[in-house]
């Protein structure tokens, strides 16, 4: 009984959530498979203990379509970026400083809700949608949004590291404070990020292999945040930390989906708490204690007038 008014008395904050994805408006690859429900996936999320949530933007059109959602809740907040797959937008646009301005002027004209500049930094892993080079060069470029809007800094690394943390050095002083959610790096990469005075963000992408499982405990609990990155990102039950996770919640095919239950294979905010069990866990800590800090460090990150 206590365990469970505990649960209760738990607040978590889903600082990585795609809601722009089609999948919440029942369309997967281009198909209409079931009605529209992010209304019925917020009502899940709020049910399961979640105080807020922040939208992810990955280009300036889907920036705008995250302060929309953002818009329609107390408790929904947005980023404003461009992903580093995407980044090839600020050349094609034909005026990367306007596509720049673009993006800071979503962000300077709606304060209220746009709580970080991101999603942006590196990705090599998939180097078929945008090169090297060009993703160097423009999160380069909206680093100097940060300083100038004073907004933390919501970081993207997959697989290059190397160069990721060397930019940041170069900037140290104009950076303002962030995290790198999504992390799957190794002890070494942790600690790099660490040195920069960044938070690290832990989703189920972070929680696959032993690997990666043993990284994580080398973090403080004063620098970890934990999200979703939904609709990706869940724990499967081939991941390392699949045996860790005891909250379950039932899910069906999109094609028999039902308002009450989960869509298969389309992660949510409410699994959150999967994220949290996992931790607990593997790190041997108190769930309630570790979710308080975890809640502690992302309020000082994002909404420290709050506080």
């Amino acid at each position: 009984m206590l365990a469970a008014r505990m649960s209760n008395l738990r607040k978590f904050i889903d600082i990585g959530a795609n809601l722009t994805d089609t999948a919440y408006q029942g369309i997967y690859h281009g198909f209409q498979k079931h009605p529209p429900d992010l209304d019925k996936v917020l009502e899940r999320s709020w049910k399961n203990n979640l105080s807020k949530i922040i939208i992810t933007g990955g280009n300036v059109e889907e920036s705008k379509k995250a302060l929309e959602i953002a818009r329609t809740d107390d408790r929904l907040y947005s980023t404003v970026g461009c992903h580093p797959t995407r980044c090839n937008e600020f050349e094609e646009s034909d005026n990367p400083e306007e596509y720049l301005k673009s993006l800071s002027d979503i962000a300077l004209n709606n304060k209220d809700k746009v709580v970080a500049i991101g999603e942006m930094g590196l990705d090599y892993d998939r180097l078929n949608f945008c090169p090297k080079e060009t993703q160097k060069k423009y999160f380069e470029l909206q680093l100097s949004l940060c300083s100038t809007l004073k907004l933390p800094m919501f970081l993207h690394c997959r697989n290059a590291s190397d160069d990721f943390v060397r930019i940041l050095r170069k900037h140290k002083n104009e950076l303002t404070p962030g995290v790198v959610h999504s992390f799957d790096g190794n002890p070494e990469d942790a600690n790099s990020i660490l040195q920069l005075g960044l938070y690290i963000g832990v989703n189920g992408c972070s929680l696959k292999t032993e690997e990666n499982l043993f990284a994580i405990t080398t973090i403080p609990s004063d620098r970890l945040m934990i999200e979703t990155d939904c609709p990706w990102c869940e724990i499967r039950p081939t991941h390392a930390s699949a045996n860790d996770v005891i909250t379950h919640f039932p899910s069906v095919k999109k094609e028999k989906w039902q308002a009450d239950q989960m869509v298969k294979g389309r992660n949510e905010p409410c699994t959150i708490v999967q994220i949290l069990e996992v931790l607990a866990r593997i790190r041997d800590e108190e769930e309630e204690y570790l979710c308080n800090q975890i809640y502690k460090n992302t309020m000082k990150l994002f909404f420290p007038y709050e506080l």
